[in-house]
Protein backbone atom coordinates (compact mmCIF):
# COMPACT_ATOMS: atom_id res chain seq x y z
CA UNK A 1 0.00 0.00 0.00
CA UNK A 2 1.12 3.40 -0.75
CA UNK A 3 0.90 6.44 1.72
CA UNK A 4 0.33 9.71 1.57
CA UNK A 5 1.22 12.55 4.07
CA UNK A 6 -0.94 15.03 5.47
CA UNK A 7 1.02 17.86 3.91
CA UNK A 8 0.58 16.05 0.12
CA UNK A 9 -3.09 15.25 0.54
CA UNK A 10 -3.39 18.81 1.45
CA UNK A 11 -1.86 20.33 -1.89
CA UNK A 12 -3.15 17.83 -4.18
CA UNK A 13 -6.26 19.17 -3.06
CA UNK A 14 -5.58 22.54 -3.47
CA UNK A 15 -4.07 21.83 -7.08
CA UNK A 16 -7.11 19.78 -7.72
CA UNK A 17 -10.21 22.07 -6.61
CA UNK A 18 -8.41 24.81 -9.12
CA UNK A 19 -9.05 22.30 -11.93
CA UNK A 20 -11.93 23.56 -14.01
CA UNK A 21 -14.08 20.46 -14.67
CA UNK A 22 -12.58 19.28 -11.78
CA UNK A 23 -10.91 15.60 -12.40
CA UNK A 24 -11.79 12.51 -10.28
CA UNK A 25 -8.29 11.69 -8.49
CA UNK A 26 -5.01 11.42 -9.11
CA UNK A 27 -2.86 9.07 -10.88
CA UNK A 28 0.69 7.77 -9.67
CA UNK A 29 2.50 5.70 -11.62
CA UNK A 30 5.92 4.49 -12.21
CA UNK A 31 6.65 4.73 -15.72
CA UNK A 32 10.06 3.63 -17.81
CA UNK A 33 12.69 6.53 -18.29
CA UNK A 34 15.36 8.45 -16.69
CA UNK A 35 18.92 7.28 -16.40
CA UNK A 36 18.47 4.76 -14.00
CA UNK A 37 15.31 3.25 -15.71
CA UNK A 38 12.20 4.59 -13.88
CA UNK A 39 10.52 7.97 -12.77
CA UNK A 40 7.51 8.58 -11.09
CA UNK A 41 4.48 10.13 -12.51
CA UNK A 42 1.66 12.27 -10.96
CA UNK A 43 -1.26 12.97 -13.06
CA UNK A 44 -5.18 13.88 -12.71
CA UNK A 45 -7.30 11.65 -13.63
CA UNK A 46 -10.64 11.53 -14.86
CA UNK A 47 -11.59 8.10 -14.89
CA UNK A 48 -9.74 4.99 -13.87
CA UNK A 49 -9.19 2.03 -15.56
CA UNK A 50 -11.01 -1.21 -14.62
CA UNK A 51 -7.91 -2.67 -13.32
CA UNK A 52 -6.49 0.05 -10.92
CA UNK A 53 -6.06 0.04 -7.54
CA UNK A 54 -8.48 2.98 -5.90
CA UNK A 55 -7.07 4.70 -2.34
CA UNK A 56 -9.26 7.23 -0.75
CA UNK A 57 -7.12 9.52 1.50
CA UNK A 58 -9.41 11.97 3.36
CA UNK A 59 -11.30 12.28 0.23
CA UNK A 60 -8.46 12.70 -2.28
CA UNK A 61 -9.09 9.57 -4.57
CA UNK A 62 -5.74 8.21 -5.66
CA UNK A 63 -5.38 5.59 -8.63
CA UNK A 64 -2.54 3.11 -9.11
CA UNK A 65 -2.18 0.51 -12.54
CA UNK A 66 -1.24 -2.99 -11.18
CA UNK A 67 1.91 -2.54 -12.81
CA UNK A 68 3.50 0.40 -10.51
CA UNK A 69 1.83 -1.39 -7.79
CA UNK A 70 4.91 -3.77 -7.90
CA UNK A 71 7.01 -0.78 -7.41
CA UNK A 72 5.30 1.53 -5.43
CA UNK A 73 4.27 -0.97 -2.78
CA UNK A 74 5.05 0.94 0.89
CA UNK A 75 6.01 3.79 -0.63
CA UNK A 76 5.25 7.36 1.11
CA UNK A 77 4.63 10.85 -1.09
CA UNK A 78 5.14 13.71 0.63
CA UNK A 79 5.07 17.48 -0.21
CA UNK A 80 8.59 19.30 0.56
CA UNK A 81 9.54 23.04 0.29
CA UNK A 82 13.20 24.40 0.57
CA UNK A 83 15.09 26.61 -0.64
CA UNK A 84 16.24 25.00 -3.82
CA UNK A 85 12.29 24.09 -4.71
CA UNK A 86 8.99 22.68 -3.91
CA UNK A 87 7.37 19.28 -5.01
CA UNK A 88 6.52 16.13 -3.97
CA UNK A 89 9.14 13.64 -2.85
CA UNK A 90 8.55 9.65 -3.03
CA UNK A 91 10.25 7.75 -0.17
CA UNK A 92 10.03 4.24 -1.42
CA UNK A 93 11.70 1.33 0.35
CA UNK A 94 11.89 -0.76 -2.80
CA UNK A 95 14.65 1.86 -4.71
CA UNK A 96 17.73 -0.15 -5.08
CA UNK A 97 19.61 3.02 -6.19
CA UNK A 98 19.08 6.56 -7.72
CA UNK A 99 20.24 8.47 -10.47
CA UNK A 100 22.81 11.94 -9.73
CA UNK A 101 19.92 13.97 -10.05
CA UNK A 102 17.31 12.07 -7.89
CA UNK A 103 14.66 11.55 -10.71
CA UNK A 104 14.97 8.27 -12.04
CA UNK A 105 15.42 5.00 -9.76
CA UNK A 106 16.18 1.58 -10.16
CA UNK A 107 13.92 -1.60 -8.59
Amino acid sequence: MIQLTPRAIEKVKEILNAQDPKPAGLRIAVVGGGCSGFNYSMAFENNPNMLDKTYNFDGLKVFIDQASMLYLDGASVDYVETLEGSGFKFDNPNVKSTCGCGSSFSA
